[in-house]
C-alpha cells in the first residue's frame, strides 16, 4: 500500500485529491496539511511514501518544506512530488534542487497523477519530456548559473555521461536507448550507475546535477 500525504492550503484541492486516492487500489491517504510546517510535522508522524506538495502555502512554503523532509533521516524513504501552476510558479528548479522527485501541473489528468504517484513510489522520477525540457531550460535561461561540477563527475564513463545528458533533456530510458543505439535495459543500467556514482537520490536529482555541472547548456 502506497501512503500519500496531501499538502495544499486549499481545502477543495485537498478534498479532490483525497477522494481520487481513496478510489484507487493500492493507494491510501495517510494525512493532509494546509501549511508547510504542518506538512513536515505530519510527514514525520505518518512516514508517507509520497508527499503531494503545493508550493505556495503559509508558514513555510513548499520549497522549504521539501528541503526539510528530504534532509530528515527519518524520512529517507519519503519522496516529494511538487504540484505547480506553470504560468505562475517559477520555483520548479529550486524544488528539484531541494530534493523533490518531480513535479506535476495542477491541471494534470487524474490518471496521469495516479501513474506519477506509482512511478515515484517505485523509485523513478517524474520527468515528463513534454514539461521537463521547457521548465528546466526556462529556469536555466531566467537565472544566471555558476557551474558547480559534481566532484564525482570524472568517474562517469563516456556512455554514462551521454546517458545523463539525455536524461537531463527529458528523455526516458527507451528514448535514450534509441538515441544511443543501445537497448532500453542497457540505457537504464547506464543511468542507474551514474546515479550511484554521483550519489543522486533519484533521477530528478541526477538531472539537477547535470545542469549544475554544465553537462547541459
Amino acid at each position: 500500500m502506497i501512503g500519500v500525504l496531501i499538502a495544499d492550503d486549499q481545502e477543495l484541492v485537498r478534498l479532490g485529491l483525497r477522494a481520487l486516492i481513496a478510489e484507487e487500489d493500492g493507494l491510501t491517504c495517510v494525512g493532509e496539511a494546509a501549511d508547510g510546517l504542518a506538512t513536515v510535522a505530519t510527514a514525520v508522524r505518518t512516514r508517507p511514501d509520497i508527499v503531494l506538495m503545493d508550493i505556495r502555502m503559509p508558514g513555510i512554503d513548499g520549497l522549504e518544506a521539501t528541503r526539510r523532509i528530504v534532509a530528515d533521516p527519518r524520512l529517507s524513504a519519503t519522496r516529494v512530488i511538487v504540484l505547480t501552476t506553470f504560468e505562475h510558479d517559477r520555483y520548479v528548479f529550486d524544488a528539484l534542487r531541494n530534493g523533490a522527485s518531480g513535479f506535476l501541473l495542477k491541471d494534470t489528468a487524474p490518471a496521469e497523477l495516479l501513474r506519477a504517484i506509482r512511478t515515484v513510489a517505485d523509485g523513478g522520477a517524474l520527468m515528463s519530456p513534454s514539461v521537463t525540457r521547457t521548465l528546466l531550460r526556462e529556469f536555466v535561461t531566467l537565472r544566471p548559473r555558476t557551474r558547480l561540477p559534481h566532484p564525482q563527475l570524472h568517474t562517469l564513463t563516456d556512455r554514462e555521461r551521454e546517458a545523463v545528458v539525455l536524461a537531463a533533456e527529458g528523455l526516458a530510458n527507451d528514448e535514450i536507448g534509441r538515441r544511443l543505439r543501445i537497448s532500453t535495459a542497457t540505457a537504464r543500467t547506464h543511468v542507474s550507475r551514474a546515479m550511484v556514482k554521483l550519489g543522486a537520490r533519484d533521477r530528478a536529482q541526477l538531472v539537477v546535477f547535470a545542469y549544475r555541472s554544465g553537462l547541459v547548456d
